[in-house]
């Protein structure tokens, strides 16, 4: 027989070996640091010229980021704020590196959901992340999921509860209620709560003072900021429960939303959202607050027959929360009835040569139709293996395998990313014209 002290036996001695794990995982140091990347990765992969063209522009301008030379000095290898330095600096043909980006316009948000698990939305998140980065833009994390396997991934393991989403909810909470009873319409009617009725265990932690930037944690990646998740943030469903009780005007679904009105527009280019295998307080908050939904989905029918329950209850959720309310929710700058710029369906760990792989391919597209992106991400050693050590394939040194292997991984999130960024766009574009 087990019980609750047995699993907080076994919650002990796994903390005790986390030290060793990370430094199994990550530098030595214990904290994950960001590689270097090769003149050739910058030339080819990053700014797409030929390297003769590449070295011919920082052999003509001696101003210009050098990177370090390898000691046979064949190779140069740049640190990513050199190669944002360079983008910044430099034209081919006349033309910027600077990536697309309208003036005035927010970040787009985009959240990647499915409540399956397996269907590889941290590692779709991860590397939409990472390839965005390398691509020009400034991009923030969201970690809905208290696996907080994304959060490992950037390098972010200590984290306390109050620096999460949860925390990011309770904040609204306060805040939401103390502007309710503020409220002359909110008095009038009588549902306005005074402050008094939100609990001392609410109140008393000083959530409702947090700063903005209080949640938001710098990576390995110096443009990429984390809001981070932990373990200790599983309560939230049951907290999120608790809290509408003691305030039933609350619009739990828009705390998000809310909080990211209040990040500066030229902040961040891009915010991913990576949700938990649930359709939840805290998968609601992601999704209500995204401008783009992400479905990923394992290449089995199972999974299949799981995408479309989840896009059932998740159509029925999001029209309750559309059309309950009157429109008299602040709900920021996410407009009612809830819409997406975009939706799209990725298959994830596909093998090419595998004919049951290839038929689900098939018939998602055949049901999904163009919402079904072009390029599946496949399942090669090398996708395999940075799982393994939370890590990105952007992040793996080309050197400690094949040059083949790790660019055949590459490919297939750099394709994947590719029709992401053209949603992106889209979305933009869609901003621009009003809809």
């Amino acid at each position: 027989m087990y019980t609750h002290e047995d699993l907080g036996t076994l919650q002990n001695q796994s903390l005790k070996l986390q030290g060793w794990i990370r430094q199994q995982t990550f530098s030595p140091e214990l904290k994950k640091t960001l590689r270097r990347f090769s003149s050739w990765e910058v030339a080819e992969l990053i700014f797409k010229v030929n390297q003769s063209t590449f070295r011919g522009k920082l052999a003509a301008d001696p101003s210009l980021p050098a990177g370090e030379v390898e000691p046979d000095g064949r190779q140069r290898w740049f640190s990513l704020e050199e190669i944002n330095e360079l983008r910044r600096r430099l034209k081919i043909n006349r033309k910027s590196l600077m990536p697309t980006r309208p003036a005035g316009k927010r970040a787009v948000r985009a959240a990647v959901a499915n409540f399956k698990g397996g269907a590889g939305k941290s590692t779709v998140a991860l590397h939409f992340a990472h390839a965005a980065a390398l691509d020009g833009y400034r991009v923030l994390v969201v970690d809905f999921d208290p696996q907080a396997t994304l959060s490992h991934s950037m390098g972010l393991t200590d984290v306390s509860e109050e620096h999460t989403v949860w925390g990011i909810m309770a904040r609204d909470l306060i805040r939401e209620t103390e502007r309710m009873n503020r409220g002359p319409v909110g008095a009038e009617s009588g549902t306005a709560l005074p402050q008094r009725h939100l609990p001392e265990a609410i109140t008393g932690l000083g959530l409702g003072e947090l700063r903005i930037d209080d949640f938001i944690k710098p990576t390995s990646w110096p443009t990429i900021d984390a809001i981070p998740s932990c373990a200790n943030a599983a309560f939230v469903e049951f907290a999120s429960a608790q809290y509408r009780h003691l305030n039933p005007d609350w619009s739990f679904f828009a705390a998000v939303s809310r909080y990211l009105d209040q990040i500066p527009d030229e902040s961040y280019d891009l915010i991913v959202f990576d949700c938990p295998p649930a359709i939840g307080y805290q998968s609601m908050n992601a999704v209500f607050a995204a401008d783009v939904l992400y479905i990923p989905s394992g290449p089995g029918y199972w999974e299949y027959d799981s995408t479309t329950s989840f896009i059932g209850q998740l159509s029925e959720a999001l029209e309750d929360l559309s059309y309950g309310f009157d429109g008299t929710l602040p709900t920021g700058k996410i407009a009612l009835p809830k819409a997406f710029y975009d939706i799209r369906f990725l298959l994830t760990r596909y093998e090419p040569g595998n004919e049951l792989h290839r038929a689900m391919l098939e018939a998602f597209r055949k049901v999904f139709g163009d919402l079904v992106t072009d390029n599946p991400v496949e399942m090669t050693r090398a996708v395999e293996q940075s799982g393994r050590f939370l890590s990105s394939v952007y992040e793996m040194d080309y050197r400690e395998m094949t040059r083949e292997t790790w660019r055949r991984a590459r490919s297939t999130f750099d394709n994947a990313y590719d029709e992401f960024r053209a949603s992106v766009h889209g979305a933009w574009e869609k901003m621009e014209a009003g809809e």
